[in-house]
């Protein structure tokens, strides 16, 4: 697979270096870029093209799902992915009238690989 850019946004340091591993150990050619909320997410992509984002929910500022309603008209071929361990029935059905997968934490390397492919 050609190479591929993500981005990570989450307001956890720990989960974004679990992520970041994850990916690297995955396809170590990919580049990724993280951010701890969504004003920082979309300050990246005021100049950055991603094809692929994994989103919290609970962050400070929008959530993941507001984040992601913004960034869907944006990259309309972009894989999106909300992870949450919120695993509310509202919110999988949110994230699912946005046509975002949805994966529940804790964050394992078998639901990302699933996920990123």
């Amino acid at each position: 697979m050609s190479q591929r850019s993500v981005l990570i946004v989450d307001d956890s340091a720990m989960s974004r270096m679990v992520l970041s591993k994850i990916i690297a150990d995955l396809h170590p050619d990919w580049k990724v870029e993280a951010a701890e909320h969504a004003d920082a997410a979309l300050a990246l992509v005021a100049n950055q093209s991603f094809d692929i984002f994994t989103i919290d929910f609970n962050m400070p500022g929008l959530n993941g799902l507001e984040l992601a309603a913004l960034l869907k008209p944006l990259f309309p071929y972009a894989k999106m992915a909300l992870l949450t361990a919120n695993v509310q029935a509202t919110i999988k059905e949110k994230a699912q009238a946005l046509d975002i997968q949805f994966i529940p934490k804790p964050i394992t390397a078998d639901n990302i690989s699933a996920f990123i492919g």
